[in-house]
């Protein structure tokens, strides 16, 4: 405690005597060279046709902070590291208690910190398309009025949004040029849930752009409003993951304490397995999508994206709520980090899939299972049919985007479909959709009758559940084993939760997770197997630039 206070003290006499510091400009530059060199990638979809966004300029996104970032020195920022970088939210949360930190201090580090980065040329990865003006006065009405107990609360702490939430002062896009300008009036449910439990929403994440569903085998990562979302890992050399990307790879570089991303089928597992993050899709209805930006009522779920398994679970505990608005909303009063703790792998069993058994990151983190109790049942699925699963989307997002255009877009918007956006994109369509617009133009032609609608939306319900049903009750499994979001779609249609966490680097140093898929509602157990696994591994690390 005496060591907490003489660093505190320092820090305060420090910050008293410190001087102003010239600002940093951000600056296009010529990326010709750099697109050229990309065309050689053995992978299609990173062969870019553009880096840099066309329209967001990060000068005006960093304007309101001009004058607290210009007396917070890179010293500052430097004391502040072994406090805040990689460190879980109980962790951060002490430091506060014990005067090390503060909610201000935090939320200027991670202002800091991503000024930094995405001012160099070399090193910006494209994560951020805004940023909250007014944290900094938030944080410090948060700092006059700390409760006493916020070890497990999301309290005081900056986090990101995908840019397909609603959140007042900051525009809602979904990386779409014609939602630029969507400055909406309410925020999202989820959004309101975190601000009651003290969350302070930091800025919007990058993505792909209208969630990955509007242009075929583009990059994912990509949005017209954000540009081209770029790896820590390996920055323009591996894939970012979609279409949370930007939520996975703020998570990954530390931009925040946590981030929010959205998925249908493999939006969050995807990401976080590209960017050595935590991700949790929950099943359907156990968060709110009112006020998000859908492709599809029958799938869309929001979820948490962290650094590690409790963090995780403290932000799913902080955006809980039944919404009557949302008729897929159930109640739910489970708190998923109280018992996070108390659970022994020892006589678990998991179903680990033979065709992924010529993986050597996925057999090594079976090994340790093994080796601490858990008993692994080879398992070979017979696989389902996943007929209609396009049309299912089309059809859906067809009728669900002119229903979130209408009741929670800004009122100033002025398309009310698919069509039009289609149509206002064709009026530019090099830098308003550059890789095309292939998936929205098939949700136009898309035909499909309501009633012929909802017969494929049984049929896909009944061949996801009888994909893992099968295996998972005849076996008696607590869990399926796979990797990253090989099995998305399957988990997608049946609307089961999936847990991903951090398993390992293969050999190019490209991050990879083990995916953890359960039945409806068994959020609680799928957090407690992860937490006994990450425990087990503890195999995330930092970028290497990104230290």
């Amino acid at each position: 405690m005496k060591k907490y206070l003489l660093i505190s003290l320092l820090l305060v006499v420090f910050v008293a005597c410190k001087q102003k510091e010239n600002p940093i400009v951000f600056e296009k530059y010529d990326e010709t060279s750099e697109i050229e060199a990309q065309q050689n990638h053995k992978n299609d979809r990173m062969k870019l046709k553009m880096i840099q966004s066309k329209y967001n300029d990060m000068n005006e996104v960093f304007k309101s902070f001009e004058n607290d970032l210009a007396y917070f020195s890179e010293e500052d920022y430097q004391n502040l590291i072994p406090f805040i970088l990689e460190k879980d939210i109980p962790t951060i949360q002490e430091h506060v208690k014990n005067r090390i930190l503060s909610y201000e201090k935090i939320a200027l580090f991670y202002l800091y910190r991503i000024r930094k980065y995405e001012s160099n040329n070399e090193l910006f990865l494209n994560a951020i398309i805004s940023l909250n003006p007014t944290i900094l006065e938030e944080a410090r009405l948060k700092d006059k009025n700390k409760p006493a107990d916020t070890e497990f609360s999301l309290y005081g702490l900056p986090i990101l949004l995908k840019d397909n939430i609603n959140t007042v002062g900051m525009a809602t896009s979904a990386g779409a040029f014609v939602l630029k300008d969507n400055q909406t009036s309410e925020d999202a449910f989820i959004v309101k849930k975190l601000k009651e439990n003290g969350a302070l929403i930091l800025g919007k994440a990058n993505l792909s752009e209208w969630a990955y569903f509007f242009c075929s085998g583009c990059p994912v990562g990509y949005s017209a409003v954000g540009g081209q979302t770029l790896n820590p890992y390996g920055r323009k050399v591996f894939e970012t993951g979609g279409s949370s990307s930007g939520s996975g790879v703020g998570v990954a570089a530390n931009y925040a304490v946590a981030a929010v991303g959205t998925e249908t089928s493999g939006s969050i597992l995807s990401p976080s397995g590209k960017n050595a993050v935590v991700g949790l899709k929950p099943t359907i209805g156990l968060l709110s999508r009112t006020g998000i930006v859908p492709i599809s009522s029958t799938l869309d779920t929001p979820g948490p994206m962290t650094k590690s398994v409790i963090d995780n679970a403290i932000f799913l505990n902080a955006m809980l709520g039944k919404d009557n608005e949302d008729e897929k909303s159930v109640e739910s009063n489970v708190n998923f980090v109280s018992e996070l703790k108390k659970y022994s792998l020892k006589g678990k069993r998991f179903g680990a899939l033979e065709n992924l058994m010529t993986d050597s990151l996925y057999t090594r983190n079976i090994s340790i299972l093994q080796r601490n109790g858990a008993e692994i049942v080879k398992i070979n699925p017979e696989r389902a049919q996943l007929n209609g699963f396009l049309t299912l989307l089309n059809v859906d997002m067809k009728y669900d985007l002119p229903k979130y255009l209408k009741n929670h877009a800004d009122s100033e918007i002025k398309i009310t479909s698919v069509s039009d956006v289609v149509e206002f994109n064709s009026l530019d369509s090099l830098k308003r959709m550059p890789y095309n617009q292939e998936l929205f133009d098939g949700i136009v032609r898309d035909s499909t009758t309501l009633s012929e609608l909802e017969i494929i939306k049984t049929n896909l319900e009944n061949s996801g559940r009888a994909y893992f049903n099968n295996v998972i009750d005849s076996l008696k499994l607590d869990a399926f084993l796979s990797i990253n979001n090989y099995h998305a779609g399957f988990a997608a249609v049946a609307k089961y939760p999936c847990l991903t966490v951090p398993m390992g680097f293969d050999k190019t140093g490209e991050p990879k997770n083990m995916t953890f898929i359960s039945k409806q509602f068994e959020e609680e157990k799928l957090l407690k197997i992860g937490y006994a696994f990450e425990k087990l591994t503890k195999i995330r690390k930092l970028p290497k630039d990104y230290k």
